[in-house]
């Protein structure tokens, strides 16, 4: 038997990863409509393509996002489009008949001094970080939406919460990428231009755990088949590693030569963000790929689809 499933926001890092996922088993057709096709902020566009494909599994990988220069300057994209995009997708495939969907939450829906490591039932405990929280509570009100299907209509639906991801297709932008992706263009064009230093943001010691792409889209496919809960559940590598010594090692594996200077007038963000991952660990899946691993081969995708060199 085949299983349909569509795959919301094929062209960002966790929907290609997704795609690619998806499409090496014969089992699946994958439905991965490019925007031109279906613009997921035309709430009717919507409804009339999930009423007309009928998948079986949706998996809502689209979002707006940004790193921390990104969020504070456009608050009300971050809340408002993600709000759009999630309620059109959700309320479309509630009246398709649906029987699984997948909600990709965030781990900075979690306060901003939370004990660590982060567990599900930390959520709404505190205030959440200042600089990406119009991003949070959209998600927050994502996976309660979720919750309400279930409650109301008994849906199978789930949340999952990634950790900070990072692999090919990222956005590598200096002004709006995460933290790995900016960190590698920045390195990369320092070392092309022979600069002797590159200045970072913050003290570099807030500690962050990162995740492959490819390890979170085996984990959205192994929940999808083996978790049913009311409760979203954390996916993370389980190892946290400090921006000072992440920096190092992509200066590393960029070849980068140079100094790092750290320019402490800018915000470090959350001190420590590591979740915990233990209930997706009990079901049996683990991710595979190493950091130092991922970072190379990240480095590899970019020097070859980079615009720049």
């Amino acid at each position: 038997m085949v299983t349909k499933v569509l795959i919301a926001g094929k062209n960002g890092m966790v929907g290609s990863a997704l795609v690619r996922l998806y499409d090496s088993f014969s089992n699946f057709e994958v439905l991965s409509p490019a925007r031109g096709e279906l613009d997921l902020l035309d709430r009717n566009l919507v409804f009339e393509y999930l009423s007309k494909n009928k998948p079986d599994l949706v998996v809502d990988a689209a979002a707006r996002v940004g790193g921390i220069v990104d969020n504070n300057s456009y608050p009300v994209d971050f809340l408002s489009i993600n709000l759009q995009i999630q309620t059109n997708l959700m309320d479309a495939a509630a009246k398709a008949g649906v029987k699984n969907f997948v909600f990709l939450g965030s781990s900075c829906i979690y306060p901003k001094f939370a004990p660590q490591p982060l567990k599900e039932e930390y959520l709404l405990s505190g205030p959440l970080e200042e600089t990406n929280s119009a991003y949070a509570i959209a998600k927050i009100a994502g996976l309660r939406l979720i919750q309400a299907y279930r409650e109301q209509y008994g849906y199978s639906w789930i949340s999952t919460m990634p950790t900070n991801l990072y692999g090919p297709n990222d956005n590598f932008d200096f002004n709006s990428s995460h933290v790995i992706p900016g960190l590698i263009a920045k390195f990369h064009k320092a070392k092309i231009e022979k600069q002797n230093k590159v200045t970072l943001w913050g003290t570099g010691s807030a500690l962050r755990e990162f995740l492959h792409v490819d390890d979170l889209a085996r984990a959205i496919k192994f929940t999808s088949e083996k978790y049913n809960d009311h409760e979203f559940i954390n996916i993370g590598s389980g190892e946290e590693v400090s921006i000072k010594q992440l920096a190092e090692l992509v200066r590393q594996v960029v070849g980068f030569e140079g100094e790092i200077k750290w320019d402490s007038s800018y915000p470090d963000g959350t001190p420590q963000k590591l979740l915990d991952s233990s209930k997706i660990l009990k079901l049996g899946w683990k991710p595979e790929i190493a950091l130092k691993t991922g970072l190379v081969s990240t480095y590899a995708w970019y020097l070859e689809n980079a615009t720049v060199r």
